[in-house]
């Protein structure tokens, strides 16, 4: 069963999310909470497996209970999937560099919300189906100089390959293909690069493909 927080501080859209989400077999609403402050509490407390996270929140915004969830280790297993009226927030960028393992807008279609939530579960953190790639090439724009690939090299070759295509936002799927080798494989070699990279889910993966220079603006494709 995926444990799911729902921390937003409008209860209509907290209703709406728990309806849905509780009528699914394998997901159930372990708890809400209706500030950034409550919603830290409460992670402490039910050790939820997701947390659906608004950005902007009373008291404590829903960045800064993010990063004080992904910097405790004792809460490593805890995701966090922010939630956003616009697809391009600003803070979107910030919610990602500091861990979050995705973001969705809030008008997401509810099939969409579902295969996220247990996406991540799963460790194939995304960011919001259908906006992905949009997203990726305005991150990459504003990023700031890449650094040296030094960090890159423990990386194989082909490990490198999978970890510009993450960058480009193509899914296991997709890479599979791209490279004609199984999804099981695809997702080995990914798995294996964020361990090696210490990069907490696919979201980081992204970030350090961009931020390392491997990947570059303008290679969408």
């Amino acid at each position: 069963m995926i444990r799911v927080l729902l921390a937003d501080d409008q209860s209509l859209v907290r209703a709406g999310f728990r309806a849905l989400l509780d009528a699914q077999p394998d997901i159930e609403v372990a708890g809400e909470a209706a500030d950034g402050e409550e919603a830290l509490r409460k992670v402490r407390e039910l050790r939820p497996d997701v947390v659906l996270m608004d950005i902007r929140m009373p008291l404590l915004d829903g960045l800064a209970a993010t990063r004080r969830i992904t910097d405790d280790a004792a809460l490593a297993g805890v995701k966090v999937v922010m939630l956003t009226t616009f697809e391009l927030d600003e803070y979107v960028f910030e919610a990602i560099r500091s861990g979050a393992s995705g973001f969705l807008v809030k008008d997401t279609e509810p099939d969409e919300l579902l295969r996220a939530v247990r996406a991540v579960v799963e460790g194939d953190a995304l960011l919001s189906p259908g906006v992905t790639r949009r997203l990726i090439a305005e991150f990459a724009a504003r990023s700031k100089e890449p650094a040296a690939a030094g960090t890159l090299t423990e990386l194989t070759e082909r490990e490198r390959e999978v970890m510009a295509l993450v960058g480009i936002g193509l899914s296991n799927e997709e890479i599979a293909r791209r490279l004609v080798v199984s999804p099981l494989t695809a997702k080995t070699h990914v798995s294996r690069t964020m361990v090696k990279l210490g990069a907490r889910d696919r979201a980081q993966l992204v970030v350090l493909a961009y931020e390392s220079g491997l990947v570059r603006p303008g290679w969408l494709g």
